[in-house]
């Protein structure tokens, strides 16, 4: 807060110096325009019929005399202001430029916290790179994966022992097991990174190897230990969500680590990532609040295709590396062209198929939201993605993706909703 009132203060110093200066310059023209004016205007006065011609010249001849006194001293004073004024607003150029770079730095920070592209690199405190491995902005998707679980359980009622487990289970999905997954990714892919973004933590250095691992480690337990508790606090003669957290666990560790590193395998390892985004986070919220039955795990298993589809986007700015390192990744094993067509098919195929899959069970309010949101989702893939996948890979998801998460919540309410009336 303290960074933002600083650049906000020295840019509105900056500003008001150069409009007082030009005020200044105004002004002083003004007057110097105006005296003589008003000189003009008495020796015109003074030459009227009716004066004589010495007391007309004598007049006009001081007149001239103390106009030009009175301009010789406002130019040097003009003169020296400037310079003054000139010199203040140069310092202050220079304190603005300084506060473009304040203002970079300040969203390299933010970038540098959630775990973006483009983050800070200047005396980044250790917990903050502890954070920054755990990409905060990741955990959204996995959070809101539990909504939807929930939602779909048709049994969610608000009250506080079930705000309490809802925040449990998002704990467990989003912070510990989402960031277990990105820094073991970060691990593993240090070589790459060292090519793509050599300014990530590992790569710099910026981090020791075994403060690494200990987090991987500590998050590790915390989301198994989360997964037991949930499953003690739900009273479940089997530990469903324990099972979850470990199979979850399991998957990540395959999809970065050797020998399998399902991320080189191209599509095992896009839909391995996807269904993790999708369809365990689903599974545990709804296993929190209902009962996981197998028709709603196909039925999300299904939408993780379009999971798929969101994990190739991820690859095209990693295009570079991967193929340096022989990776498999799609951009690289069928080129940018194809794989952007790939990519968007996968999204588009599968919204579509749930929206009339909702339909056919007679959720045809749910199926038409659906509709909907796949619509700007398309629009968004013809205007920033398919014209340069590598450029546009962030506006993309910026534009397509908030409607792609509200259509798996839409889904959720449509299941929930079919629940709730076959037990009616």
């Amino acid at each position: 807060m303290a960074s933002i009132l600083s650049v906000c203060t020295t840019t509105a110093a900056a500003m008001n110096a150069v409009v007082m200066n030009a005020s200044r310059r105004s002004s002083s023209l003004f007057s110097s325009s105006s005296s003589s004016s008003s000189s003009s205007s008495s020796m015109r006065s003074s030459s009227f019929p009716g004066t004589s011609l010495k007391t007309s010249f004598k007049s006009s001849s001081k007149s001239i005399k103390m106009e030009q006194k009175r301009r010789r001293r406002h130019d040097s004073g003009l003169i020296v202001t400037n310079m003054a004024a000139g010199d203040k607003v140069d310092d202050l150029n220079i304190k603005a430029s300084e506060t473009n770079v304040s203002e970079t730095k300040l969203g390299g920070d933010v970038r540098q916290i959630l775990g973006f592209k483009g983050a800070s690199t200047e005396d980044v405190p250790v917990w903050k790179i502890h954070i920054q491995l755990t990409k905060p902005g990741t955990w959204v998707p996995l959070i809101w994966g539990v909504m939807c679980g929930a939602a779909a359980s048709g049994h969610y009622e608000w009250n506080l022992d079930n705000i309490g487990k809802a925040l449990l289970c998002m704990t467990m999905s989003g912070p510990f097991l989402t960031g277990y997954t990105q820094t073991i990714n970060d691990w593993y892919d240090r070589e790459i990174d060292a090519i793509n973004e050599p300014y990530r933590p590992i790569p710099s250095g910026a981090i020791s190897e075994t403060a690494v691992k200990a987090q991987i480690a500590v998050l590790l337990l915390g989301g198994l230990a989360c997964g037991w508790q949930l499953d003690q606090w739900c009273e479940h003669d089997f530990p469903v969500i324990f099972l979850l957290t470990v199979f979850g666990s399991w998957v990540s560790y395959i999809y970065s680590a050797p020998p399998l590193k399902l991320k080189a395998e191209g599509w095992k390892g896009c839909y391995a990532l996807g269904s993790s985004y999708i369809a365990l986070p689903w599974w545990a919220g709804m296993a929190t609040f209902g009962q996981l039955t197998p028709d709603v795990m196909v039925l999300t298993v299904l939408y993780s295709i379009a999971g798929l589809g969101i994990a190739i986007v991820n690859d095209f700015k990693s295009i570079e590396g991967d193929r340096a390192l022989g990776l498999q990744s799609l951009p690289v094993a069928f080129g940018v062209e194809k794989a952007k067509w790939i990519t968007v098919g996968t999204i588009d195929a599968t919204q579509l198929f749930v929206a009339f899959y909702l339909r056919g069970i007679g959720e045809d309010f749910y199926s038409n939201v659906l509709f909907c949101l796949i619509a700007p989702q398309i629009f968004a893939q013809f205007k920033f993605f398919l014209p340069d996948p590598i450029k546009n890979d962030v506006k993309y998801q910026a534009a397509a993706q908030p409607f792609l998460v509200f259509g798996l919540l839409a889904t959720g309410l449509a299941w929930g909703h079919h629940v709730n009336m076959l037990a009616a």
